[in-house]
């Protein structure tokens, strides 16, 4: 494999004290050189310290490389004035490139005692990245086995955690070999299969390696991190794996950043935007690198070597990929839609799947190449950590805020693909349970609108139960937080519904029937809580609406979704809405009506002239339950009649005589389009119109001729809702309006 020099770091000189400005102290400042800021800066005791700074790293590295013997560090020792100047360097702004070779040397070599090299590879925390070279030579000094096994295993850890800080990859993966040899120790071996699962291409597969994991297996059982490496395998070859290999686990490999993990999180906001080489260069915009490195969604140029030269080499050789078929691609080179269309089969993706999240052009290869490997790599890196930082599952956590954030770039990815993430999935069926339904709400119900379709029964005892206990205890504006994420996953399925249909054509009676199910259920479910909801909330017109909203999708679902399913709003629902004092939530309802008799009626005809879909019919208590609010509508706001002729089991329909005990006065207008609540502002603004000079408000003027007008009126206020509804359902008006179409058409 032909290496590439961009991803080589010259070193620099560590010990010349006579100059004024060295690579490092360059480093430090952000890497260019102001004589007139630096005359300012050099007056303040910050610089001083930072200079101070400077010139013990620059002398512990010194050191370091020198150093011969193998000593422990004592109490005021040189060794021990070194040692502290590299970890207090480390933690409080991280370590430039130039230092990785030096340390990592010095740490595989054996030179120093045990005690000492733990605490230089715990310091080992980048500033910007990590050479490749240097990591090479590390892998090296590994080979040698001059360290002891527990270096060999912090090292490894180190390296896992530290792989997205790697300005290339190329070389590294050409000692894919030399890590596999490690295969064979027990106590590595856990970490190996981590290091080339982010490692692994297709031409790694090969049939000795396959046999050797089958061996281990053979011998060690079926593990995790087995399972995980011959899962990539047989992704890549199916026809060299042919076991038959366990479902997903949900954690593959155990934690390694425990050493690391606060001091990354410290360093980069202490020097978030301070730096160059602190900024992502993403589809060539500029954005603020992630606060936490394993969310690290953007894509880092080359950092080590990130000047205009070195940057000119790489657009240089993104013109010989586009030449040449058979190299891989790198993503780091992605910067354009075209680009992608030209190199879309020899794109080469990251080995950790973090920055493929906010990446438009990765997210459009994924949807169009289905590559099983890039969804088995994601749903192993999210499902590990989203399982490792949710805050109301991991104790005293304080990155609620960096979680809130990486759940917001998950949805972006989910709406971009159209599809929700399975790790997402298995994350919501593990964590309801335990949600307080306050943290990361917005964030965390989002999610929940992209759970994949799949029979109810299965997510009812994971999604639907625990969620109902926190929607009844919870205030009304978590309850309208829920019903809108429900409304969406509704939509989300319905127009999945859809793309099934179009794709499975041979088996679409089984895959029809179940997605008429699964559909029903969730309709079924959310007439159920929004029944309980609206009695717990004192029928509140605020939870109304977003309950109509929910239902104006539900609706609609035969003609818009071409789907044989239509169920009818709950009494709980229908009623309180009819009675509203809200002329939105009323006019929402009319609306609502108005499309199912659009779809009814459609239903209908296709049933009379033999179109209907694969035998579906709706059932006659669907049509039965339409006509019982069709009537307790036009009893209501037309008729007047609504408590004589209502004959739905919880209607209004009431005896005289105990609405005469009411004491109302014209008690049975008392819900007409004039004297209902919700309608009563817009009468009386009618009135005032049409009579200036009377204050009496004599609402029985309106009739009549008068009564048309008002009715127009109504229609000029926006209420297009109860026009639709009024002028399909009320055979006068609907008359009246048709003949007025022909005449215009005329």
């Amino acid at each position: 494999m032909q290496r590439r020099r961009s991803s080589k770091t010259p070193k620099q000189p560590l010990s010349i004290p006579n100059k004024s400005q060295t690579d490092l102290s360059a480093w430090r400042k952000g890497g260019k050189i102001d004589p007139e800021k630096s005359v300012q800066n050099n007056q303040s005791a910050d610089d001083q310290k930072c200079e101070s700074q400077e010139g013990s790293l620059e002398q512990a590295l010194s050191y370091f490389q020198k150093a011969q013997d193998s000593v422990a560090p004592k109490k005021k020792s040189v060794e021990q004035e070194h040692l502290d100047a590299v970890e207090s360097t480390a933690l409080e702004q991280g370590l430039p490139p130039e230092g990785f070779e030096i340390l990592l040397k010095v740490v595989l070599s054996g030179t120093f005692a045990d005690t000492v090299n733990t605490r230089l590879l715990k310091s080992l925390i980048p500033a910007s990245v990590i050479p490749e070279n240097s990591v090479v030579t590390a892998v090296s000094w590994l080979c040698v086995g001059k360290c002891s096994s527990n270096i060999q295993l912090l090292f490894l850890k180190w390296l896992i955690t530290m792989f997205d800080f790697i300005d290339h990859k190329e070389q590294l993966n050409a000692l894919y070999g030399f890590f596999f040899s490690f295969l064979q120790d027990e106590k590595l071996c856990p970490y190996v299969c981590h290091v080339l699962y982010l490692l692994t291409r297709k031409e790694n597969v090969r049939p000795f390696r396959i046999r050797t994991l089958l061996d281990l297996q053979a011998k060690m059982g079926m593990q995790s991190h087995l399972q995980a490496l011959l899962s990539l395998y047989k992704l890549f070859c199916p026809e060299q794996v042919t076991i038959t290999l366990p479902g997903r686990m949900k954690t593959y490999f155990k934690n390694s950043e425990g050493p690391w993990k606060a001091a990354i999180t410290a360093v980069r906001q202490r020097n978030q935007g301070s730096s160059p080489l602190s900024q992502a260069v993403f589809l060539g915009t500029s954005q603020p690198q992630s606060r936490k490195r394993k969310w690290n969604a953007q894509l880092v140029i080359p950092a080590s070597s990130a000047s205009t030269k070195h940057l000119d080499e790489d657009r240089e050789k993104s013109c010989f990929y586009l030449c040449s078929p058979n190299e891989s691609f790198p993503v780091e080179q992605l910067q354009t839609f075209p680009q992608l269309l030209q190199n879309i089969h020899r794109l080469e993706f990251p080995s950790q799947m973090g920055s493929v999240l906010t990446n438009p052009l990765l997210l459009h290869y994924m949807n169009c190449v289905k590559d099983e490997s890039i969804y088995l790599r994601l749903y192993y890196w999210m499902g590990q950590r989203l399982q490792e930082e949710c805050p109301w599952c991991v104790v005293d956590n304080p990155y609620e805020e960096e979680f809130r954030s990486f759940l917001e770039t998950v949805y972006k990815a989910e709406c971009f693909l159209q599809e929700g993430f399975s790790a997402c999935e298995e994350f919501l069926y593990k964590t309801l349970p335990l949600w307080d339904g306050i943290c990361c709400r917005s964030e965390f119900l989002r999610l929940v609108s992209w759970i994949p379709l799949s029979s109810f029964s299965d997510i009812k005892p994971y999604l639907f139960d625990p969620l109902a206990q926190l929607f009844f205890t919870s205030s009304i504006y978590f309850k309208c937080s829920v019903l809108e994420s429900l409304k969406e996953l509704l939509q989300n399925w319905l127009i999945r519904s859809v793309i099934q249909m179009d794709l499975e054509i041979s088996s679409v009676n089984t895959t029809l029937s179940g997605l008429v199910n699964t559909v029903a259920e969730l309709v079924h479910f959310v007439g159920w809580i929004s029944t309980v909801a609206m009695r717990l909330e004192n029928n509140s017109t605020f939870l109304l609406y977003f309950i109509l909203d929910f239902y104006g999708t539900v609706c609609d679902i035969y003609l818009k979704y071409n789907l044989p399913l239509l169920i009818m709003p709950p009494a709980g629902v229908f009623y309180p809405a009819l009675l509203s004092m809200d002329s939105v939530n009323l006019n929402q309802l009319c609306y609502i009506m108005y499309r199912y008799r659009a779809n009814l009626v459609a239903a209908k005809e296709n049933e009379l002239s033999k179109k209907k879909i694969l035998q579906f019919k709706f059932s006659n208590r669907t049509y039965q339950e339409y006509n019982q609010y069709i009537i307790a509508m036009v009893g209501c706001l037309w008729t007047s009649s609504a408590f004589q002729k209502d004959t739905h089991p919880q209607g209004l329909c009431m005896d005289d005589k105990l609405l005469s005990k009411s004491a109302v006065k014209e008690v049975k207008s008392s819900f007409n389009i004039v004297y209902h609540p919700a309608m009563m502002g817009y009468s009386v603004k009618f009135l005032q119109q049409i009579c200036p000079g009377d204050t009496a408000l004599n609402f029985k003027l309106i009739k009549g001729k008068k009564w048309d007008w008002y009715l127009e009126y109504l229609y000029s206020r926006g209420l297009r809702g109860l026009k639709a509804f009024i002028e399909s359902s009320i055979s006068r008006v609907s008359q009246a309006a048709r003949s007025k179409a022909g005449n215009a058409d005329v």
